[in-house]
């Protein structure tokens, strides 16, 4: 006789051996990639560059401006738009969009070069995650930069030109805008510097690629005031950031200008693509 049932029957559970380590959490892997950022001795100097540039250059603009206020006649008064341009040169603000480009494909193509995304790839096999970690340390250092950057600049240039009342306030119109299209413009070339590093893999030919899309194309070879090319010209993200800044002055409909939705939605696409494109190729490209 076969001995009573005393209770329901139970598949066995799946156990995790004790030495099994635990899975990678994306906040780990946030952390290992802001401890390679930091550990490149260049990474703080260069930082530093920038923001030194960009609020040096806001300072020498707002100095010039200072000492022309009071030889403009009633004919070339002085407008709003023109404290803007002060406080955003694009002679400083252009040395960021490179920095921080160069310094977001650098975050990929070093690994490649230097065979460290072998290990990388052993330690985590989740491409993906890896990628999305250092976009994420991107975002985040370069939007720290940017804000440091927005407010040092804006402080200087509205403290020099307030002696002649010709100072913008923050809470004028165009000025938050102007603000917040300068904090976000580093991470964002940061993020696209990012993408086209993961997709060319090759340290000088993405740096160039990143000055010839985000530089030299809104500037030489599609200019905004070409008929043929405007439209071209401002799918791209230095017209996007001019527009949002408006640092030539005030629009006119002679010239069409993006709209202000327009430019903000280059700014989220142009990151957008390129990080979807990155996660495309590190997963099905070999190391």
């Amino acid at each position: 006789m076969s001995a009573p049932v005393t209770g329901r029957a139970t598949a066995p559970r799946a156990t995790v051996g004790a030495g099994a380590p635990p899975p990678v959490r994306f906040g780990d892997l946030v952390a290992a990639e802001w401890i390679k950022i930091r550990s490149l001795r260049s990474t703080p100097w260069l930082l530093g560059l920038v923001v030194l540039v960009a609020v040096g250059a806001a300072g020498l603009v707002s100095l010039a401006d200072y000492d022309a206020i009071p030889r403009r006649g009633p004919e070339s008064p002085w407008e709003p738009t023109f404290a803007l341009h002060d406080a955003f040169p694009p002679e400083g603000y252009l040395m960021l969009m490179l920095a921080a480009a160069s310094l977001g494909a650098i975050a990929v193509v070093s690994e490649y070069g230097s065979g460290l995304i072998r290990t990388t790839t052993v330690a985590v096999p989740a491409r993906g995650s890896v990628l999305l970690a250092k976009a994420a340390v991107q975002f985040l250092l370069w939007t720290a930069v940017g804000a440091v950057t927005v407010t040092g600049s804006y402080l200087l240039s509205w403290s020099i030109l307030d002696g002649r009342d010709a100072g913008i306030a923050v809470t004028a119109p165009g000025a938050p805008t102007a603000l917040a299209a300068s904090v976000l413009l580093g991470p964002v070339c940061a993020l696209v510097g990012l993408g086209l590093g993961a997709l060319i893999r090759h340290a000088a030919t993405t740096v160039l690629t990143g000055v010839l899309v985000l530089l030299i194309l809104p500037t030489v070879i599609l200019p905004a005031n070409n008929r043929s090319t405007v439209g071209l010209n401002h799918t791209l993200v230095l017209s996007a950031w001019q527009r949002l800044t408006r640092t030539w002055g005030a629009p006119s409909a002679v010239d069409h200008y993006a709209s202000y939705a327009g430019s903000w939605a280059v700014y989220a696409l142009w990151p957008l693509v390129a990080v979807a494109l990155a996660l495309v190729v590190v997963r099905r490209r070999d190391v």
